[in-house]
């Protein structure tokens, strides 16, 4: 790791759940590459970011079923670091189903992964953001929380949409105390959600790491910046 990477981060601390592979993993990545310091929050270890040793990197179990585990998480990494400066809310599950297809069991499982255990875990880390010289959120929502494009990815979007309005409740919440939240809505972005595409749309797609490079930037833009919303998309959409 250079010096120029690491003064960029300056030892901040960003908690990232979901990062295991993905959009979550390019992430880490691309802020461990640049100084920061991570903790992931996954189901199973990460070993693809052993690489980085445990001054940088720090993992623990995490499963946004379980609000235990989101406790027991912001208390390990806290304990590992000494300070957590940002949270980046990476996991989420999909659904193919329509509003009408969807039953009460199908809504409260997307929902308690997408939107509630986000507020809740922001909850938890609030303390740490504000003691922080400038806190950060980060919620990884979709263009699918902006638009419907097919029946069978309502529900999907109904999630998202949530989790959208979710970032924005953070972003007003956290106005006196300097506490920035940013949506990043990205369109299908390459990962193995799209392994079933044809290859000629596949290699158009956005990739992790330039998800990943958005999302550092608007980590590390100062609190005079507040941005509220990024879309991304590997293709020209209508204007959101």
């Amino acid at each position: 790791m250079t010096t120029a990477a690491c003064e960029e981060g300056a030892g901040r601390v960003v908690l990232i759940s979901g990062a295991s592979r993905g959009i979550g993993l390019a992430l880490a990545r691309e802020l461990l590459a640049h100084g920061w310091r991570v903790s992931a929050g996954t189901r199973q270890p990460v070993t693809a970011l052993e690489e980085y040793g445990a001054d940088h990197c720090h993992w623990s179990p995490f499963d946004a079923r379980d609000p235990a585990s989101e406790a027991a998480w912001v208390a390990a990494a806290h304990g590992h670091f000494g300070r957590i400066d940002a949270i980046v809310h990476n996991a989420g599950i999909l659904s193919g189903k329509s509003v009408i297809e969807a039953s009460d069991q199908d809504f409260d499982d997307i929902f308690a992964v997408n939107v509630k255990s986000p507020m809740r875990l922001t909850r938890l880390v609030w303390p740490h953001l504000r003691a922080a010289p400038e806190g950060k959120v980060l919620v990884i929502a979709s263009l699918a929380g902006k638009r419907v494009r097919a029946a069978e990815g309502g529900l999907y979007s109904m999630s998202k949409a949530a989790a959208l309005m979710l970032a924005h409740g953070i972003r007003h919440a956290g106005e006196t105390d300097r506490i920035r939240c940013t949506a990043i809505c990205p369109g299908f972005v390459a990962t193995d959600m799209a392994d079933g595409v044809e290859e000629s749309i596949k290699s158009q797609l956005t990739q992790p790491q330039e998800v990943a490079r958005i999302a550092r930037m608007a980590l590390e833009l100062p609190a005079t910046a507040s941005v509220a919303e990024i879309p991304v998309s590997w293709r020209v959409e209508t204007a959101f």
